[in-house]
């Protein structure tokens, strides 16, 4: 990231960087107290609050040769929006620490900044960074919690879907695993690693599906319209389709047949079935809603809930493993 000729992190006091950051991040409606003292102060309108929180890490999150400091911003917010509105709510607010290399530019540290603003300007309007923490490490880290306001509705849940229910998605299927194996396969130097060198061709010749993997615009405002709707069941489609929606029929103690036309509907353009199934970080939204319920935003039907247990596809057991877990056979980031 940057250039040897900038102001580093280790060139400078955390106050000197806290100073040039804090002007880009964008601001929070929500704030009463924000960055400056021990810890922010939120108003919670209907007394509750949504919280979750992700971790980015350099390797197999990330590479350097492939994202710009703009786009890591950018994805560290969206991916946590994402999961704020998979339950119903409204993103509000997020907590950002940054772990960086001592070598770090701070001109990197306000791209990143700009990143966040322009990803909660662009996705999430009126969610800001209330705080956070910087440190110094190996590896470029990213932890962010981000909060949510329910706004009075009931949160939408994983266990909550019921035969009978219509299950749809809304986002495109596949994308962002087709960007992911594109960079892979063409950005790369001789031994297999990432080569930025590579990797402006590539996002020439590809730019929806490396744009879908590097910044991805998850469908945030059709979270809250899904809990308006009547939802039974949501989550984020941070790891793949089937894995996902396993998630949900477990949770929910039934089965979920997904219609193979409904799928090749959902995904998009040129994604094959197995990779709308399998491929992750797409960061969509899934969804259960009653028969007949008119689907809002977005959402595309791709299936039904039915007595049972598992994941079905066209009426027959889908056991494939794909999707992205970090516990099992992590390969450098391929997912």
């Amino acid at each position: 990231m940057g250039n040897s000729g900038s102001t580093t992190i280790q060139d400078a006091s955390e106050r000197e960087a806290l100073r040039r950051i804090f002007p880009r991040l964008p601001q929070s409606r929500a704030t009463i107290v924000g960055p400056g003292d021990d810890a922010a102060v939120l108003a919670a309108p209907d007394g509750r609050y949504v919280v979750t929180t992700d971790m980015m890490v350099h390797g197999p999150d990330f590479r350097l040769a492939w994202s710009s400091p703009f786009d890591l911003g950018w994805k560290a917010a969206a991916t946590n929006l994402s999961d704020v509105a998979a339950m119903g709510a409204v993103p509000t607010a997020l907590v950002v620490a940054i772990a960086a290399p001592p070598t770090t530019p701070l001109t990197d540290l306000e791209a990143i900044a700009d990143g966040f603003r322009a990803a909660c300007d662009a996705l999430a309007p009126g969610c800001g960074v209330v705080g956070g923490d910087l440190s110094v490490s190996a590896a470029l880290t990213f932890a962010v919690t981000a909060f949510g306001d329910l706004e009075g509705r009931a949160p939408v849940l994983r266990s909550g879907a019921r035969p009978g229910d219509v299950v749809a998605v809304s986002g495109r299927l596949g994308a962002a695993a087709a960007g992911l194996r594109l960079l892979f396969a063409e950005a790369v130097d001789a031994s297999g690693e990432p080569d930025a060198s590579r990797f402006a061709a590539v996002a020439a010749a590809h730019p929806a599906e490396v744009a879908a993997q590097l910044r991805p615009e998850p469908p945030v405002a059709d979270g809250p319209l899904a809990a308006a709707a009547g939802a039974t069941a949501m989550l984020d489609l941070s790891d793949g389709l089937a894995l996902d929606a396993r998630r949900v029929a477990e949770a929910s103690g039934v089965a979920i047949d997904l219609d193979p036309s409904l799928l090749h509907a959902a995904a998009a353009p040129g994604v094959d079935l197995r990779t709308a199934l399998t491929g992750g970080e797409d960061h969509g939204l899934l969804a259960a809603f009653p028969p007949d319920t008119v689907l809002p935003g977005g959402f595309r039907p791709v299936g039904i809930v039915r007595e049972g247990a598992g994941l079905l596809v066209d009426g027959a057991v889908f056991d494939e493993r794909g999707g992205w877990d970090p516990y099992l056979e992590w390969d450098g980031g391929r997912g």
